[in-house]
This record gives C-alpha cells, sequence and structure tokens, in this order.
C-alpha cells in the first residue's frame, strides 16, 4: 500500500506542529503549509494529496478544486463554518472535525465562565489586590450553581460535556438542540429537552454550544433575550455569530439580562472599542476555550486515525453535516 501524502494547512506555531506531526503513522508523507505560503503553492502540493489537514488556516475554492485525489479534509477543530461544505459535497469528499477532541477543554471553560460571573471573581481579585478588601461582595451580588436550571444550546459533544460538569454542582440541565437526543441519551444524561422559547423563559444560565449555520446565526437575539429572567446569565463558546452583539449589548445595559460570558464574538480579534469590553457584567476571554495543551494528543490521534480508517477502506468518522444545504 502506498504511503499516504498529508497536506497541513496550518496557522500553529512550530512547536505545535511538530507535537501535531509526532502522532502520525511513520509511512505517512506529511507536508506543511503555513500561512506564508501562496494559493498556488497551496494547489500544486494539494493535487496528489491524499488526505488534507487543517487547523487555523481553511483553504480557497480554488485550492479545493485543486483536490484531485484527496479522499478526506480532516479538520483539528471542532468548528467547520468556514470550510465550503457545499464546494466538498460537490466533490464528494467528505469533511470531518476533531470528533469532539476539545469538548473537556471548552466545557470547562463555559464552566469557569459561569463561575466567574456567580461568584464575582475578576471584581474581587482586582479590589483584593489594590486593597480593598471584599468591598465588592454585598451578600446579595454572589450566587451559587446548585438548584440552578442550566439550559444548553446544543446538546453536541461539547454540550453533553457541560451537562456532566453542573450536574457535578447540583445544577438542573435542559436543552434545546435541532436534532433532539433519543429517549435513552437523554436519560443517561438526566437532560430534558424543551422548546427554544421555554430554553429562554426558564433557564437560569443559557450556555451555547451550536455549531454555526443558517440557522443558528443570531439565534440568541432581541426575541429570545427578552424571554430570560432579569437574573439570567448567557455564556458563548462556540460560534460570535449564533449571538446578535447589538441585541445582547442593549440586553445588558438594559437590564433585561445580569451577565454574560463570552469567549467568541461577531469580529474577531474582537474590536478594542466594542461596548462589551468595558461592561462590569461581562467576563471576556479570546476565543481560547478549546485550546489547551491536553488537547493536541486528543486531536492528532483522532485525526490520523481518522485517515487510516479511510485508507483501510472504512467510513471516516466525525463527518459534519452541512446543515445550509439540506
Amino acid at each position: 500500500m502506498a504511503s499516504p501524502k498529508v497536506v497541513f494547512l496550518t496557522g500553529l506555531k512550530e512547536a505545535l506542529i511538530d507535537e501535531v506531526i509526532s502522532y502520525s503513522p511513520t509511512d505517512y508523507q506529511i507536508i506543511v503549509l503555513d500561512k506564508s505560503s501562496t494559493e498556488q503553492q497551496q494547489i500544486d502540493e494539494v493535487r496528489d494529496a491524499d488526505f488534507l489537514l487543517c487547523y487555523g488556516q481553511n483553504p480557497s475554492d480554488s485550492v479545493i478544486r485543486s483536490l484531485e485525489k484527496c479522499r478526506l479534509v480532516q479538520l483539528l477543530a471542532a468548528g467547520y463554518d468556514r470550510m465550503n461544505l457545499d464546494l466538498l459535497t460537490e466533490l464528494e469528499i467528505p469533511c470531518a472535525n476533531n470528533g469532539g477532541a476539545n469538548s473537556w477543554a471548552v466545557a470547562d471553560q463555559a464552566l469557569l465562565l459561569m463561575l466567574a460571573i456567580y461568584k464575582q471573581l475578576l471584581a474581587s481579585d482586582n479590589a483584593t489586590k489594590e486593597g480593598r478588601w471584599s468591598e465588592p461582595i454585598n451578600g446579595q451580588n454572589t450566587f451559587e450553581m446548585a438548584n440552578k436550571k442550566v439550559g444548553i444550546l446544543g446538546i453536541g459533544n461539547i454540550g453533553r460535556q457541560v451537562a456532566k460538569r453542573v450536574q457535578g454542582f447540583d445544577a438542573e440541565v435542559q436543552y434545546f438542540d435541532l436534532y433532539p437526543l433519543d429517549d435513552k441519551t437523554a436519560e443517561e444524561l438526566n437532560v430534558k429537552y424543551v422548546s427554544l422559547e421555554e430554553l429562554f423563559k426558564t433557564s437560569d444560565i443559557i450556555t451555547c454550544h451550536t455549531p454555526l449555520t443558517k440557522e443558528t446565526k443570531h439565534i440568541v437575539n432581541s426575541n429570545t433575550l427578552s424571554l430570560m429572567k432579569p437574573t439570567a446569565i448567557l455564556i458563548n463558546t462556540s460560534r460570535g455569530p449564533v449571538v446578535d452583539e447589538t441585541a445582547l449589548i442593549n440586553a445588558l445595559e438594559g437590564g433585561l439580562i445580569a451577565a454574560a460570558g463570552l469567549d467568541v464574538f461577531e469580529k474577531e480579534p474582537v474590536d478594542p472599542d466594542n461596548p462589551l469590553l468595558r461592561m462590569d457584567n461581562v467576563v471576556a476571554t479570546p476565543h481560547m476555550a478549546g485550546t489547551t495543551w491536553d488537547t493536541w494528543a486528543r486531536r492528532a490521534n483522532f485525526g490520523f486515525e481518522n485517515m487510516e480508517r479511510v485508507r483501510q477502506g472504512e467510513a471516516p468518522q466525525a463527518v459534519v453535516r452541512n446543515f445550509d444545504s439540506s
């Protein structure tokens, strides 16, 4: 069996590139093309590639059309909204994401944002370091997770990990997803399916874990935000455009909701003048939720194992669906 050629389009630093490649089968030929590579260089290399591996850099349509023998486009990330799935479908090339390899990391971040808001972590840290002992805490503005109702918007790999974590804090979990769980899985996870309206009306915390598609863009908007309790908080570690930022700013400024924890924004890097960055009731991080050292081994192992499945004539796992073309 001939040695497979893998073209790795990446924006990673050299040390992380080396870490990813270290998990490849010994007979694989890996060609790394970083962001300094030109489109023509990419086209020339992918023509005879068996697999295309991507992280932090997505192929142009011209590059995709040059995939003359590619059997799988493998992503090391969970998100696929920047990949032209219509074109890949036309060319009959499957595209797979990372199979949930970063789900633990993102779920940790979602929980971190919830707790940081509930415990006034940033304000307390600043006050303590500045000699203002317990100044931000008034006995009315910190909360527990126990007995709160957490509403999960999107119950995929990450949403399921979030459900497990918040239940460890004695929270109740409900969810909405365009594709609800089967009864057995829902029972095992101890989660309840509710309508989108019910999710926003009754949850103390809404946490977003849905992929970005035409159906989910701005699913959090002025209408859904207006349904939320004034004490409720919103967490987004999925994709920025899932939330209509203008509507969120208005909801926060108007006291329609209490706070937000955001790892993603509609425009990234986020504009330093974005009003969300000046709000005391917003905790913001730089789209870092899925990036931990622990994830690279899982991402790489899954990616190369998926390529090996295809090489052996098996179907790849974690093939992403093009919801927009259905």
